[in-house]
């Protein structure tokens, strides 16, 4: 028997490869309020968070809901490149050819951001994300490249997402201008058990489970183990779900949970 049958799935929602499930939980909410206001106002916004607390998900499905006709978003991640690299890469996203030389390629984006705004009366959404392996010689330009009409006007939107550490760089004295420029910053917190114990539930229900799967104290283990990480309480539920199976065992309770946290070497 398969065990998405065995505790009543029509697929597994702790896999990443899986129908994406979202949980509204209070922080994501609250993500998601910051954002819009970063939207409305344009500039430069900060959204960090540690490694598995859904920096990504929730700032892609953010992204989504954008109307297309008032937004453009333009999405980077290749934030280890060399300087020009990035810059070029950064114009292919706006669908022009990139240049060889940084000045030029400079002058496109600059370019591209205009005729979104004044033209199409568009508003660019440039997401940087991993942006803390940004190396500084980028961050010393951003304020540069993005400055208009004489540091006069915001025309899009520069979110950085980003690891902790970013927030450590951008207090260093070298990037006091960029950082002065920062109108929305936020940390992405861990989830409280109450929100943990809405994730797992909500995660199960959402792919049609209707019986209970998890004991409480399962559910309870879990928590503790994760931390608050919503990557690590799925980790965990999904290899509960495959221990449980192959002890035959119809409900996950605690001594899976162990043997999960023991399997994933926590």
């Amino acid at each position: 028997m398969d065990y998405t049958v065995r505790y009543g799935l029509e697929f597994n929602p702790f896999l990443k490869n899986s129908k994406e499930i979202v949980i509204h939980t209070n922080e994501y909410k609250e993500v998601l309020f910051r954002l819009d206001y970063l939207a409305k106002t344009k500039g430069f916004g900060l959204l960090t968070g540690s490694s598995g607390k859904g920096k990504t998900t929730t700032v892609r499905n953010w992204a989504a809901s954008l109307n297309p006709s008032l937004y453009k978003v333009v999405y980077s991640s290749f934030t280890t490149l060399t300087t020009n690299d990035f810059y070029r890469n950064l114009v292919t996203e706006f669908g022009a050819q990139p240049a060889f030389r940084k000045p030029d390629n400079f002058r496109i984006i600059q370019d591209e951001i205009t005729r979104l705004a004044v033209e199409k009366r568009k508003t660019p959404v440039i997401i940087i994300d991993e942006a803390n392996y940004i190396n500084n010689a980028i961050l010393n330009d951003l304020k540069i490249l993005f400055n208009f009409d004489m540091d006069s006007k915001d025309r899009a939107v520069i979110l950085l997402t980003g690891l902790p550490t970013l927030n450590s760089t951008l207090k260093l004295g070298i990037h006091e201008p960029l950082r002065q420029r920062i109108v929305m910053n936020y940390e992405i917190g861990g989830l409280t058990k109450g929100e943990g114990r809405q994730y797992i539930l909500e995660k199960l229900k959402s792919a049609g489970c209707n019986q209970s799967v998890f004991e409480d104290n399962a559910i309870e283990a879990v928590l503790n183990a994760a931390d608050g990480t919503p990557r690590m309480i799925s980790k965990l539920c999904n290899a509960c779900l495959l221990i449980g199976d192959s002890t035959d065992s119809n409900t996950i309770t605690s001594d899976i949970v162990m043997k999960s946290v023991n399997d994933n070497e926590l």
